[in-house]
């Protein structure tokens, strides 16, 4: 039988790389005669850094050149942050795996003083490129200067070091997988900073026909994970959010039973609508949208309303 040849797409960042050999390693592990090529693929996220993400575009801007090398059939598989997914994959694109997910959190990173959020002077400047994060530090601290902040983990961490910011928010996962988890001045809890759906999690594309490549990669995915990640996106998705809207959303899968806690803020941070629910894993995208019509009937419809008006 001849040795199979998987081509798999990523993009050229030190994180995505790093994430890329993760999910090589697994599968050289499965199947060592597997002959596996990488193919570096540059996306409009990649390529446009003078503005904010939510200026450009949102989600998929991370993800879109990449499926396009799928679809043509010039690669086999895709890895990618999960939390960089639209809710809605292109026709013939599927998920094959969600291996299991690293710390969700958020970080702080702060360049003088106390590393915790609580303890930054009076309009301390803190970089983040998400609305998100935004938001929720505007709700706790809205003193603060919060300033938009683009580049991979070492660019923000050198215009940190620099004293263009005081401190920066940074998803914990991609410091602790690139060794600059020392860097770490807090982790921030999910009570306070509600993460991004999808955060920590990684996931491998394919085509939705590619049997055998979906067999090599079935033994990668973690169940607990796909169901969790699985109730925010439909969360996600219900509230039709991407870049543009402070949208967070965190489940956890305890034995049969998932909690997923969600939120929906304005984007200076004076409104945060918030709920949480608990129910069978099996109905995880279920659990999502009913959360989603609670927060919304909540005065979440309001704040996207808000936002739709610009602020």
């Amino acid at each position: 039988m001849a040795r199979q040849k998987l081509r798999v797409g990523t993009r050229e960042s030190a994180l995505a790389l790093w994430q890329t050999e993760c999910v090589v390693e697994r599968l050289r592990a499965t199947d060592p005669d597997l002959e596996i090529q990488v193919r570096l693929i540059r996306t409009r996220g990649d390529l446009v850094r003078d503005r904010a993400l939510s200026q450009v575009g949102g989600k998929g801007l991370f993800v879109k050149e990449l499926e396009n090398s799928l679809l043509a059939a010039e690669i086999e598989l895709a890895v990618h942050s999960l939390k960089d997914m639209p809710t809605e994959l292109p026709r013939g694109l599927a998920l094959a795996a969600i291996p299991e997910r690293a710390d969700p959190r958020d970080a702080l990173l702060v360049r003088e003083g106390e590393g915790n959020l609580l303890a930054l002077p009076t309009g301390a400047r803190v970089g983040t490129s998400s609305l998100r994060r935004r938001s929720q530090l505007l709700a706790v601290r809205p003193d603060l200067e919060v300033l938009d902040l683009r580049g991979n983990v070492d660019t923000r961490l050198r215009k940190l070091d620099g004293g263009e910011y005081d401190a920066v928010v940074l998803a914990a996962a991609g410091l602790i997988r690139l060794g600059r988890a020392e860097a770490i001045g807090e982790y921030l809890p999910v009570d306070l900073m509600l993460p991004a759906a999808g955060q920590g999690a990684l996931c491998v594309e394919v085509r939705a026909d590619d049997e055998q490549t979906c067999a090599l990669l079935a033994p990668l995915d973690h169940r607990p994970t796909r169901q969790a990640t699985q109730a925010e996106r439909a969360f996600l998705r219900r509230l039709e959010g991407g870049c543009q809207v402070p949208i967070g959303a965190y489940a956890v899968v305890e034995g049969d039973q998932l909690y997923l806690r969600g939120l929906i803020a304005s984007l200076d941070g004076h409104r945060v609508v918030k709920d949480k629910l608990r129910g069978p894993a099996t109905e995880a995208g279920l659990l999502g949208v009913e959360l989603a019509e609670r927060v919304l009937a909540a005065g979440g419809e309001a704040v996207l309303e808000e936002i739709g008006r610009g602020g």
